[in-house]
């Protein structure tokens, strides 16, 4: 069992979902993307990640919203991924293991290009206006730089494979709480 929450942030492509996924699933923990739901409500209102991004902008209830959705499942034995999530249970006071995971941007904008099915050069151009509108609205939301918030773990995963990834949070998890799969 594991004690706190385990919160898995870090920028788009980094492989951070991925590595929830596999991590909630090896010590079966609930697993809750903010990026899956924010995906859903940006198809329920017909709009790309980018538009609705900037809708977001523009609309604090989205992000405000989202966050409330994810923090109420911010309890021991759940493994939020998102990547404001770890910072916002340090600041309400929850117990959390903050993890990110990282990768080097033109990596990460390879990654989103063989998922989404775009070319390079367009995921490159997203993922920079993502982290740009997401760096304003958690500064002016919640005044969090994720540049300068601490993480217990940073896991780079540029020239690790997933499962590289995924077992060194198995091994952070395990030496700080003694879980195992």
């Amino acid at each position: 069992m594991i004690h706190r929450v385990v919160a898995i942030g870090g920028p788009p492509g980094s492989g951070k979902s991925t590595a929830g996924r596999r991590v909630a699933s090896a010590l079966h923990l609930e697993y809750c993307s903010a990026g899956d739901r924010f995906r859903e409500e940006a198809r329920a209102r017909g709009l790309s990640l980018e538009e609705f991004g900037r809708y977001a902008e523009a609309h604090p209830d989205v992000d405000r919203g989202l966050d409330e959705f994810m923090q109420r499942r911010a309890k021991a034995g759940a493994l939020l991924d998102g990547r404001i999530q770890g910072p916002l249970c340090r600041r309400a006071g929850t117990p959390v293991h903050g993890i990110t995971v990282t990768a080097e941007e033109a990596v990460r904008a390879r990654r989103v290009a063989d998922r989404d099915g775009v070319p390079v050069p367009r995921a490159l151009a997203e993922i920079r206006s993502r982290e740009a509108s997401e760096r304003a609205r958690y500064l002016r939301y919640y005044g969090i730089d994720l540049d300068r918030e601490p993480s217990d773990l940073t896991v780079d995963s540029t020239e690790t494979p997933p499962d590289g990834v995924v077992t060194a949070i198995l091994k952070f998890l395990e030496a700080a709480e003694g879980a195992g799969p």
